[in-house]
């Protein structure tokens, strides 16, 4: 049986990676491949870059919602929040694999004392507004790209409202 499940495995791993792209389907350059033809499909392959960062007073989000059109629950926040429990707490002064979000709504982005933030994070020039954590909520890699957070985001935009609401009772 364990043999079956470690070829189901494997079997599993090559589609995963032939379907990512792992699979090279162009042929090898040979010796009558010139430069160019070597370096097109290389610019081409660069050219959909990560798009930049919205600017730090940019509140758009991806889904069209604003947070102005939501109405937060804290005990829906609070329930949520469990998803960021891991590397956030919401204990003044105590900091995890994140940094303490008491307060958070008003400060300034990679401000606390004695917390290892990303450059990325520090220099962003953002402040903390319920509007901008909205928009980092959805996606945090978009909103601060370099970022050491490492989660994906909150995809329902009242889930993000909940969130924040929470957080604006731990001061």
């Amino acid at each position: 049986m364990k043999g079956i499940i470690v070829k189901a495995g494997c079997v599993a791993s090559f589609a995963l990676l032939t379907a990512c792209g792992g699979g090279n389907s162009e042929p090898a350059p040979t010796a009558e491949t010139t430069a160019a033809e070597t370096a097109a499909p290389a610019a081409a392959a660069a050219a959909p870059a990560a798009a930049a960062a919205p600017a730090a007073d940019n509140t758009d989000t991806l889904d069209g919602t604003k947070f102005a059109d939501m109405t937060g629950n804290a005990a829906n926040g609070e329930k949520v929040f469990v998803q960021c429990k891991s590397c956030h707490v919401t204990d003044p002064g105590v900091n995890r694999i994140g940094p303490s979000l008491a307060g958070v709504v008003g400060r300034a982005a990679g401000s606390i004392a004695g917390f290892a933030y990303s450059d990325a994070n520090k220099n962003s020039g953002i402040t903390w507004s319920k509007e901008k954590l909205y928009q980092y909520l959805e996606k945090p890699a978009r909103v601060v790209p370099g970022t050491k957070m490492a989660f994906a985001g909150l995809a329902k935009g009242q889930d993000r409202a909940d969130v924040i609401a929470y957080l604006e009772t731990k001061k």
